[in-house]
């Protein structure tokens, strides 16, 4: 027989902004051009950027949903020139390994627009990099037994696009960079083996004169139904 939880559920009031539709529209209208003038950036300047801004952003990417609750991140902060240099070597490393060798010729020819190869200066440049961990278990606080966390990707996902809105709305440059695998980043940064690396990124301000890929998005009514 299960066993039922003895927590009782509280509820608060939601303070909730009803906004006129034609307001409305204007509202996302705005966030779409701004949004739509981000893009991924692999050379970046060495200016400084307050830690503020970035605390402010990894705190709007906490405000995500997750399943039941569990807000299963952890972001981890790397501004230290040594262990960014670390990092760099070690992604570099599993890099040059995928580009010569373990990604298939498909992949290679999805990549070959975008100008990537195996160097990663990019790692090292950076005034931060923020890495991003999905955590897989819990200790639960009632019976004091380890638990599963639910949707853990799902979850951390959500987040981690609210992390790369808030960064862009700061002005800042971002790249999801995830070189594979990636265990090196927990043994480098010594977290738990419950936490899972699950990108990395590099933010900072673009290099002068930056330049990225001619590549389009898709349409809206390629990305959307209606039923």
């Amino acid at each position: 027989m299960k066993q039922e939880s003895s927590i009782e559920p509280v509820f608060i009031k939601h303070e909730f902004a009803h906004y006129e539709q034609a307001e409305a529209r204007r509202r996302v209208a705005g966030f779409y051009r701004l949004m739509n003038a981000r893009r991924s950036v692999r050379d970046f300047s060495s200016e400084a950027v307050e830690f503020e801004i970035i605390e402010q952003a990894i705190a709007t990417a906490g405000t995500a949903p997750s399943g039941a609750n569990m807000q299963p991140w952890r972001f981890v902060v790397v501004k230290d020139n040594d262990i960014k240099r670390r990092i760099r070597e070690a992604a570099e490393h599993e890099e040059r390994l995928s580009y010569e060798g373990r990604m298939p010729e498909r992949w290679l020819r999805r990549l070959a627009p975008l100008g990537t190869d195996w160097h990663k200066p990019f790692l090292e440049i950076a005034p931060y990099l923020i890495v991003v961990f999905r955590i897989d278990s819990v200790v639960d606080d009632e019976t004091g037994e380890r638990e599963p966390t639910y949707y853990a990707a799902e979850s951390v996902g959500i987040a981690v696009g609210l992390l790369l809105a808030a960064l862009h709305t700061a002005g800042l440059a971002t790249l999801t960079h995830t070189p594979s695998p990636m265990k090196f980043l927990g043994e480098i940064l010594g977290r738990p083996k419950s936490e899972k690396a699950f990108v990395l990124i590099p933010v900072g301000f673009p290099a002068e004169n930056v330049r990225v890929p001619d590549i389009e998005r898709k349409p809206l009514n390629e990305i959307m139904s209606v039923i």
